[in-house]
């Protein structure tokens, strides 16, 4: 065995059979990697100053040798310091522990050379992850500041249009193509569907947010959550035209909303997904106008920038009731201040001095999750967080879930990176379908 130790944690290698093999295997980028990585625990949940076992294996008919050398680094969920080194497999096995001394995660990236290309696999172990703490406290002007927008958005009214959108293959729900006016920003863009003869007050609205990116809304998304009985509504999120050839879109993403993200993130006043978060209040204040609401039940769902948003619109708008959230950007931006990964988008940039920017850190504090999520008053939320997500990481995805002061459950997707795996995609889903049983 040798001993590497760092701060704050500390790292051994060994050559091992893996006496206790879990279900855990490492999600990675195409081609497949000829090895999977395993953890000792089968939730790989550990304690602080705990060893973590990550086993390297060679999987079937994998065209590496059973004695080849495999290059590890280990990671503070990708914040230095980084531990790297070599390790020769030993009948197709080697492993590779480590400690970590605060709550937080680790990430384990294995690499091998196969036919002059370099393959590699991840694996993550989270650490004590419900003691996550933000890396910052809430803003003493957060509420006032988002209570300032929110009155200017109250005073623009809704002015709705919907046009009719017709579907031979669908003959029980009513579909329409809505745009609603905002405060100064780009419309609320999006597809509402409800079912066809419904009742007055008898149905629960869902709210579906997108993924980064320029896309139209998606009228399949809303009909397919709208048969299943709500009154359903897919906002893109830029507040652009709906229906487009795809082309339309390419041009936004490369000329007018190319690295959106960004934009005046300097400023508070001027950071794009301000617009973005009062369009999502704005398309509650259409639905929970609608005759056919049921009067109680609010549920935002998203994954990635789509779960930003739904944390946001809970954090924004008291109606918000259930939160359903995958692998959520926008937490924890000012993880840097603690040493720590933030997630997309990566809002705040380091200066010259390799510091955190300190004004666009500060804007930043009035658009992150962490802070949204202390004031949300929903009846529940789901979250999905992925262990090897290198987008979202599970460090800042969990400084968020921690911050909720609500009824919550968190599924811990050991295998997977920055996506929607079935399994996760199934959890979340039935516990909306849970949600809405307990409120009938």
């Amino acid at each position: 065995m040798i001993k590497l130790p760092t701060l704050p944690f500390a790292v051994s290698l060994s050559l091992a059979v893996c006496t206790s093999w879990t279900a855990l295997q490492a999600a990675a980028p195409k081609p497949a990697p000829p090895f999977a990585i395993t953890t000792d625990h089968p939730k790989a949940i550990y304690k602080q100053g705990e060893t973590v076992a990550f086993t390297v294996r060679l999987v079937a008919d994998s065209p590496v040798a059973r004695d080849a050398d495999v290059a590890w680094s280990i990671s503070k969920d990708g914040v230095p310091p980084v531990q790297t080194g070599k390790v020769q497999l030993t009948n197709g096995t080697a492993r590779v522990t480590a400690k970590l001394n605060e709550p937080g995660h680790l990430l384990c990236r294995l690499t091998a050379a196969v036919n002059d290309k370099t393959v590699e696999a991840l694996a993550g172990a989270a650490i004590d992850p419900l003691l996550i703490k933000p890396s910052m406290p809430v803003p003493d002007d957060f509420d006032a500041f988002w209570s300032e927008q929110k009155k200017k958005l109250a005073a623009v009214p809704m002015n709705p249009r919907l046009t009719p959108v017709a579907a031979k293959a669908v003959t029980n729900v009513e579909r329409f193509d809505v745009q609603l006016d905002c405060a100064g920003t780009a419309p609320v863009s999006g597809y509402y569907a409800r079912p066809k003869g419904a009742k007055k007050k008898s149905l629960p609205i869902i709210l579906l947010v997108q993924g980064a990116g320029v896309h139209s809304s998606s009228l399949a998304n809303a009909t397919t959550w709208c048969a299943k009985g709500l009154l359903a509504m897919d906002i893109n999120a830029h507040g652009i035209p709906n229906g487009k050839p795809e082309q339309f879109y390419k041009d936004l993403d490369q000329g007018a909303l190319k690295d959106y993200p960004r934009a005046g993130r300097e400023s508070r006043e001027t950071c794009y997904f301000l617009g973005m978060f009062l369009r999502a209040v704005r398309a509650i204040d259409f639905l929970t106008a609608q005759p056919e609401w049921d009067g109680k039940t609010v549920i935002v769902y998203g994954s990635s920038q789509g779960g930003f948003q739904a944390f946001a619109a809970a954090g924004l708008d008291e109606r918000v009731t259930y939160i359903a959230a995958g692998v959520p950007a926008g937490c924890d931006h000012t993880g840097a201040k603690a040493n720590r990964i933030s997630g997309w988008p990566k809002l705040v940039p380091n200066g010259a001095d390799g510091k955190p920017d300190d004004k666009v850190l500060q804007a930043a504090r009035y658009f992150d999750n962490v802070n949204f999520a202390t004031r949300a008053k929903a009846k529940g939320a789901f979250v999905t967080v992925g262990f090897i997500d290198l987008t979202c990481p599970a460090t800042s995805v969990y400084a968020a879930y921690n911050s909720l002061p609500i009824p919550k459950r968190i599924y811990n997707d050991i295998p997977t990176g920055h996506a929607n795996s079935p399994a996760a995609t199934r959890a979340r889903d039935q516990a909306v379908f849970g949600y809405l049983k307990s409120v009938k």
